[in-house]
């Protein structure tokens, strides 16, 4: 029985665990986003934000830490020399987790995983964007903006209307007609 085991084992025994979230660690500071199971995305959530937390002081102590866990020299220098700068002022929340849908072959529900302050879209390719707070009212209205009138454009009438001029060979077939009709 599991009583009172909240932790997701995944299926796997406790040293393919760990291996599988380092070698998971390493792929998100490298490529920034991953795509992988919600399962397993929950569980690298719980094992890579502590590290992320950790990275933010640069020390030779917590260097040491952090490629213990990692065991990658190459995603703990890019982890300190781009990541930590970005996440510096953050507190917290270090991931996002975007379901993506199920996985064909059996069904697995999939997501993709990015580091937060990478993300382009949502930070509008700025560094450091501004927070917005959602509130009803508006402190700071905005002054109510002139709406210009369109311009009045002067209809031209029939008799202001010259007739358009015919090709050679063709002949105004209205004036004659109408005198041809009063003639019969």
């Amino acid at each position: 029985m599991r009583h009172g085991k909240k932790f997701n084992h995944l299926g796997r025994q406790a040293g393919h665990r760990r291996a599988m979230l380092a070698n998971m660690a390493c792929s998100l500071i490298e490529h920034k986003r991953i795509n992988t199971t919600v399962a397993k995305a929950k569980a690298l959530k719980k094992y890579i934000e502590p590290l992320l937390t950790k990275s933010k002081t640069d020390s030779t102590h917590s260097r040491r830490t952090v490629f213990s866990y990692l065991n990658n020299k190459e995603a703990v220098s890019e982890l300190y020399r781009s990541v930590a700068p970005k996440i510096a002022d953050r507190p917290g929340g270090y991931l996002r987790i975007l379901r993506t849908g199920n996985r064909l072959g059996d069904n697995a529900e999939m997501c993709m995983v990015e580091l937060v302050d990478f993300n382009t879209l949502y930070s509008n390719g700025k560094a450091g964007a501004a927070k917005k707070t959602r509130s009803r009212r508006s402190t700071a209205k905005k002054p109510a903006t002139p709406v210009a009138e369109a311009p009045v454009v002067e209809e031209a009438t029939a008799t202001e209307t010259p007739e358009a001029p015919t090709a050679e060979g063709e002949v105004n077939n209205t004036e004659e007609t109408k005198n041809d009709q009063t003639e019969e």
